[in-house]
């Protein structure tokens, strides 16, 4: 395979050439042809000309670098961040805000057609914040040793070699100072940070949430071990350097795995929950809890299912993959009923518990498959006049695709975080009798490559 692609490639491995980049992809790779054979370049932009070296080559692809950048975009910036280059946290802080959002729309756009064959469907421009930074309301940072000193931060791109950060200004300023204060605590008493190869060492992540309405802070120690020296000093010291912390844990994960949280979670202060509200609607927060990093443009991408859903307040709904409720409570507020499932039982709790938390008494919830419940749902007689989908990337389970065909609901509003997926599936809905005929991309992840979608799905000849 090697010496195939080598004879068909028209460039050399180190060959350096010159090429103008025609296109972009939405992970901040510029693409450049020689003879239609495509090779991506991180880092440069679509319109660019420059000087790029040839790294690696496939059959039908190959990767290069740049060398030198000739005529620049008028989308390239600067990246703001010192780190930018290692990290590989973010992708495309070399592009003008603006620019990511015709990147993130456009990347909609081509799953739809070339994954979806779906050319009729409306996509609207990317929706996106003011202010595009310091939006995640959790950070999970990596604790190790160098030199003696305890370390926190992001691995270097491609590696699992730790990075000492002092701020990500993706994250929210207060998550920032939190670790930095939970770090210097803990290397004050000398806890022994994890080492993954040897699996010895103590303190493995310092995870911290943080209730952008509230205020609330959570700070969760994961620990390969139950035992954690000099806690209860560690607790006060927290609770002196960290305003609005709210509830100290201790999650304690023994396995080799690179698995954050591990299964038992031990309170050591305060609550086992913080608070946070999106809109109108409170949520409470475990340490174990999905819950969306933006909460603003989770606000966004919410209104915008419920722009999609068109309820009037007689229908009954079925959230499917509904998490903690997040989108079913919202839902709900405009519902005569709705039906959430989602396969994490503690989740489900959750969902419960924030229900009552609003006072919403015409959501029920059920944990199990939903490709499975629903049906189930469907025998009672529970028949969905709208069903709403937020998967996994991986989209929605083939089973759950022929459930909604079966169903007939006159609309379903998918939630997408990966258009591929997203595309895959409207096919397979257009191919049961439905019509895409809209799509929404919010911009939830400004900085990277990631791009969430609302898609409004109707059925035929309703």
């Amino acid at each position: 395979m090697i010496g195939l692609a080598k004879v068909q490639a028209p460039v050399q491995l180190n060959e350096k050439i010159e090429v103008v980049f025609d296109d972009v992809t939405h992970e901040g790779q510029g693409v450049a042809k020689v003879d239609s054979y495509p090779l991506f370049v991180p880092g440069a932009l679509q319109g660019e000309k420059g000087m790029i070296q040839v790294t690696k080559i496939n059959k039908s692809y190959g990767f290069g670098k740049i060398l030198d950048i000739y005529e620049e975009s008028p989308e390239r910036m600067n990246p703001p961040c010192p780190l930018y280059h290692e990290c590989g946290g973010c992708q495309l802080q070399h592009v003008s805000y603006e620019g990511q959002l015709k990147i993130k729309e456009k990347h909609v756009q081509d799953c739809l057609v070339r994954i979806g064959k779906i050319t009729d469907a409306k996509v609207l421009p990317a929706l996106g914040m003011e202010t595009p930074w310091r939006y995640r309301n959790k950070a999970q940072v990596p604790v190790g040793q160098r030199n003696g000193k305890l370390i926190a931060g992001f691995y270097k791109k491609r590696s699992h070699e730790i990075m000492e950060m002092d701020a990500c200004i993706i994250q929210q300023k207060q998550t920032d100072e939190t670790i930095q204060a939970v770090k210097d605590i803990c290397a004050r008493y000398r806890i022994r940070p994890y080492d993954e190869k040897q699996h010895k060492g103590i303190l493995r992540h310092i995870m911290v949430r943080y209730g952008r309405t509230s205020g609330e802070i959570m700070v969760v120690l994961i620990t390969r071990t139950k035992d954690l020296p000099h806690k209860k000093k560690i607790v006060q010291e927290i609770k002196a350097r960290v305003p609005g912390v709210r509830s100290i844990i201790q999650n304690v994960n023994s396995k080799r795995t690179n698995v954050i949280l591990g299964e038992e979670t031990i309170v050591l202060w305060g609550r086992d929950v913080i608070y946070d509200s999106i809109g109108d609607v409170q949520f409470a927060i475990s340490a174990k809890s999905f819950y969306q990093v933006n909460p603003e443009q989770t606000k966004v991408l919410y209104d915008k299912a419920l722009e999609y859903a068109e309820l009037k307040g007689d229908e009954t709904v079925i959230d499917a993959y509904c998490g903690i409720g997040t989108i079913s409570l919202f839902l709900a507020k405009k519902a005569k009923k709705v039906y959430g499932v989602e396969i994490v039982p503690e989740a489900i709790e959750d969902a419960k518990k924030n229900a009552e938390l609003n006072g919403i008494t015409n959501a029920e919830f059920a944990a199990g498959k939903a490709e499975e419940v629903i049906p189930e749902w469907y025998q009672r007689g529970v028949k969905a006049d709208v069903l709403v989908v937020d998967p996994p990337r991986k989209g929605c389970d083939p089973a759950l695709l022929e459930t909604i065909l079966q169903m007939k609901p006159k609309k379903v509003v998918y939630v997408s975080c990966n258009p591929a997926t997203l595309a895959r599936d409207l096919r397979i809905l257009e191919d049961g009798g439905y019509k895409t005929t809209k799509v929404q991309p919010v911009d939830m992840f400004p900085q990277t490559g990631h791009v969430e979608a609302v898609a409004q799905i109707v059925l035929r000849g309703n």
